[in-house]
């Protein structure tokens, strides 16, 4: 019998998944992120986001934007015209949603190895539920995109923005301010201890053993440009950071892998 995952609401309404086979049945809280700290962490961190809106005809249309968080707002950009504006100046709640794919796991990572259903992926995502509105002051303008350019272009070499240039009064600005923020992430908090070690032990044998598709599985371009030893080198920097934050540190150099567990609270 293939094992099956179904939702569990206890009487507080908190959910479970459960898993269930011809062997055992094991309950798994969600995994949220408690720390809102943590969830604008990850927000600075990440440059594309997904703005959903609602149409004239009620289907959610959904568009993938750079963004910033400031002054505990999202703010996005773009041309003055377009279906989402429209969207929001019909119905100004929209949701914001943010993730970052960090792992695949085959099925050979678990027992039994050839059961596909149990194939997985590691992630953390981030979910706003909010009210969106057109930014018409220059001045926030300014502040937000300063704020977007310092994020992503650390490097500097810009013209500093100030709230008179045309490029400022000519962008459309929208600022999304969150009434409901939400974040999950799997990285095997819940899985049995002895399960998790073997998971994190055996990303840190694919870096080791299949470098160039520990990478490929991140969809990096221009693996086929770099040297044997640099994919090695960056296969194993992305495997250690996982199972770093994973909770486990690995205590050896590569190629040699002995993981020692540290505690991590999300």
């Amino acid at each position: 019998m293939r094992s099956m995952i179904s939702v569990y609401c206890d009487s507080d309404g908190k959910k479970y998944l459960i898993r269930r086979s011809h062997t055992s049945v094991q309950f798994t809280p969600d995994s949220m992120i408690k720390s809102k700290e943590r969830m604008i962490e990850f927000l600075k961190q990440e440059r594309i986001g997904r703005i959903a809106t609602t149409d004239k005809n009620g289907f959610i249309f959904i568009a993938p934007m750079n963004f910033v968080y400031h002054d505990d707002a999202i703010y996005v950009h773009g041309f003055p015209r377009g279906e989402k504006y429209e969207n929001i100046e019909r119905n100004p709640k929209c949701g914001f949603e943010v993730d970052k794919e960090l792992a695949f796991l085959p099925s050979y990572f678990f027992e039994p190895p050839t059961d596909a259903s149990l194939t997985d992926t590691l992630y953390i995502s981030v979910v706003i539920k909010g009210i969106a509105k057109t930014v018409t002051d220059n001045q926030e303008k300014t502040d937000a995109l300063t704020a977007l350019m310092e994020k992503n272009q650390i490097e500097g070499g810009y013209e500093k923005l100030k709230p008179d240039m045309a490029a400022i009064r000519g962008v459309r600005l929208t600022k999304i301010m969150p009434e409901v923020m939400t974040g999950k992430y799997k990285l095997g908090k819940y899985w049995k201890p002895r399960d998790k070690l073997r998971i994190a032990t055996r990303l840190m044998e694919r870096a080791v053993k299949m470098p160039k598709r520990t990478l490929e599985l991140l969809n990096i371009p221009g693996l086929d440009k770099l040297d044997e030893s640099a994919t090695k080198k960056l296969a194993w920097l992305h495997a250690s950071e996982i199972v770093r934050m994973m909770g486990h540190t690995n205590t050896k150099e590569y190629p040699e892998i002995s993981l020692v567990a540290e505690e991590i609270d999300w």
